[in-house]
């Protein structure tokens, strides 16, 4: 747990708190990032139910997840998917074309810890329909998503269970950065984690440096790094230039 009393502005809407500034990208190893709202502007789940006119309920468990508020964040999200039963397959390409852009400076963020040797990861919550297109848009190495059932070109309102198990969760997320570390072959404090929300918590609390990026207030006071303003491209403040 970081302390809240440490926190300082280094820079206009950029906060640091635990950490004396400016530290090597090339001590990190690994930097893991959620994908919904963090790398990405919008909630998937929320824009897909917009298909099926339950954009605002679906999008109000969505927030309250993402705050802390719901303590089961499997069940939150079996119930939103439960609510996307029917919806074509067509209306998820319609919000990959249409609705979902990179957040600021995620390319450059991403291209600078690839330059800098850092094995990339994207562990989501979210849907590998779109994890998948991100992780090759940003040229990201590997990733991690649930998988949405489709039968006759629709969804069917519930998920794949994988070899892990069905949901990608906090737990899961912060299983994914250990297992991730172990196969690269570095320690959890040579990772970074990138979140937004309260299923990031798990996964932050466990690496080297937590960032939380236009983050919920739970997340942000937890967080060695809180970009407020701006694009992701600030965290490169907290380094040294290369």
């Amino acid at each position: 747990m970081v302390a809240v009393s440490d926190e300082r502005e280094l820079s206009p809407g950029l906060f640091v708190r635990g950490i004396v500034p400016p530290l090597k990208l090339a001590d990190f190893r690994l930097i893991a990032f959620d994908m919904d709202s963090t790398l990405i502007n919008i909630e998937c789940v929320d824009e897909i139910a917009d298909a099926a006119g339950r954009k605002a309920e679906v999008a109000a468990i969505t927030e309250a997840a993402m705050r802390g508020e719901i303590a089961d964040y499997k069940d939150s999200l079996r119930r939103r998917v439960a609510l996307l039963a029917g919806v074509p397959v067509e209306a998820l390409e319609h919000v990959y074309r249409q609705r979902l852009q990179l957040n600021p400076g995620a390319d450059e963020l991403v291209a600078a810890c690839r330059d800098a040797g850092l094995h990339t990861l994207l562990v989501s919550g979210g849907f590998t329909f779109f994890t998948d297109r991100v992780r090759r848009r940003l040229n990201i190495d590997t990733s991690r998503g649930n998988v949405l059932e489709i039968e006759n070109g629709r969804l069917t309102g519930r998920l794949v269970d994988q070899w892990w198990g069905d949901i990608v969760d906090g737990t899961m997320k912060r299983a994914t950065v250990f297992e991730t570390c172990f196969r690269i072959g570095c320690e959890p404090s040579q990772a970074i984690a990138v979140g937004d929300g309260a299923n990031d918590l798990e996964m932050m609390a466990a690496v080297g440096l937590s960032v939380a990026y236009r983050a919920k207030p739970k997340v942000r006071a937890q967080a060695h790094v809180a970009i407020d303003i701006g694009g992701l491209d600030r965290l490169l403040e907290v380094f040294e230039p290369r």
